[in-house]
């Protein structure tokens, strides 16, 4: 039987099973009552891995959830096509097909063949976990003018090799490598 996990001991990036679906939590917050006898609640941001829906739900600190049946398998990228995008496992070379609703916007940050954690609920493909940065070629970005400063924004546009448009430092140019947040979106530096 798989060990049961306390509301009061979720934290951050913990990941647990309520009604028969996996959660992590994003957030916790434990309210302690003043008055005796009241209750401890936990109120949790958390996040659907079956649906990527994020929202909060408050349990009482006695509340037990399961461990979720989840796996992280290593899967490199392969293509995407009307029916989904196509990730290899590496351990049993079984192509693995995930829809754009799993993905969410990691196609942003994804290039063919590249190597990153999908992860299985039950045994079926749910999400891929990506790294906290990855490092892309800036594809098109307009040349940095010298004296380009005077609006307070140093800051221009870029276009990656993966499509995704994020805003650079003027010094960035065609055709180098960027580190991107995954999580927001954002400049992260040179790679």
């Amino acid at each position: 039987m798989a060990a049961l996990i306390d509301a009061i001991h979720v934290k951050r990036r913990t990941l647990f099973e309520h009604e028969n679906t996996p959660y992590c939590c994003l957030d916790s917050d434990i309210s302690t009552p003043t008055a005796r006898g009241g209750q401890t609640l936990v109120r949790l941001k958390i996040r659907n891995l079956l649906t990527n829906a994020v929202f909060e739900k408050t349990f009482k600190a006695g509340d037990k959830f399961k461990e979720p049946d989840l796996e992280m398998i290593s899967a490199s990228y392969l293509y995407s096509d009307a029916d989904g995008s196509h990730f290899l496992d590496q351990g049993s070379f079984e192509t693995l097909t995930l829809n754009e609703q799993m993905l969410g916007n990691a196609l942003d940050f994804l290039l063919g063949g590249e190597i990153i954690q999908l992860q299985k609920y039950n045994g079926n493909p749910i999400g891929l976990e990506l790294p906290m940065f990855v490092e892309l070629a800036v594809a098109y970005t307009e040349p940095g003018v010298k004296g380009d400063t005077s609006s307070g924004s140093v800051t221009k546009s870029a276009r990656l090799e993966t499509g995704l448009e994020i805003a650079v430092p003027l010094f960035i140019k065609e055709g180098e490598k960027v580190k991107v947040a995954t999580e927001t979106g954002e400049f992260a530096g040179r790679a």
